[in-house]
């Protein structure tokens, strides 16, 4: 089932439009908290997304340029604002369509599902995962925050992974140990301490400060 985050702070056309889309068959998800849209967005990791300019805090074209520094993710602007300077700028801030307000919802989901098939017939979306802005690309193992990439060995890489993925809680030693090298047999807890410690110093060096928490005897923690 296809993933349609809707930032859209008109809550009835918001509403509206998720009611359709589930008769369509597709999964919508509105966006609540306007001042963090990109920890929603990493959150629901939504295949299309349907974008207002007129937002509370910052406007569409500021979330569809964040949105662009880490995906490729398809944009549809929905507004009011259609004069040709607002279509323009959409499309040259990375939109992909744009529609105007007051739209037909039955055009609505054709043109959400004509830009469906485009994009995903022959590619897949690239899951992600976020804290404190930092966000990991499962897709391509690589790590963005303000838009820029850190590179990451492919153990700092499976070690990131395992710790977001159980975002505060504590993953023993051991635990990274058995997805480093996918058996006990290869332990080898000097490795681990020194792959922890870079993955540390290119977190610390891109202003991650504190990102991984050691839990002495227990193990390490991602935590807000």
């Amino acid at each position: 089932m296809y993933r349609i985050l809707i930032i859209e702070d008109d809550r009835g056309i918001a509403e509206a439009i998720n009611e359709q889309a589930g008769m369509w068959g597709l999964e919508a998800e509105n966006v609540r908290n306007f001042r963090n849209v990109m920890a929603e967005f990493s959150e629901f990791d939504p295949h299309l997304i349907l974008l207002d300019i007129s937002l509370p805090f910052f406007n569409g074209y500021h979330w569809c340029s964040e949105i662009r520094k880490v995906s490729k993710v398809p944009i549809i602007f929905i507004s009011s604002a259609s004069d040709n300077m607002n279509i323009v700028m959409a499309m040259n801030m990375g939109g992909d369509d744009f529609i105007t307000k007051p739209f037909d919802q039955s055009v609505l989901m054709a043109k959400i599902q004509a830009m469906l098939r485009r994009t995903y017939d022959f590619a897949q979306a690239v899951p992600v995962l976020e804290h404190r802005g930092a966000i990991l690309h499962t897709g391509d193992n690589t790590l963005t925050y303000q838009g820029e990439k850190i590179s990451l060995t492919k153990n700092e890489y499976k070690i990131l992974l395992t710790l977001m993925e159980h975002k505060e809680k504590v993953v023993s030693r051991e635990k990274l140990m058995e997805v480093l090298w996918d058996s006990d047999s290869f332990v080898d807890e000097n490795t681990l301490t020194v792959n922890v410690g870079r993955l540390r110093k290119k977190l610390e060096a891109a202003g991650l400060t504190d990102f991984i928490t050691t839990k002495f005897g227990a193990g390490y923690i991602i935590k807000d």
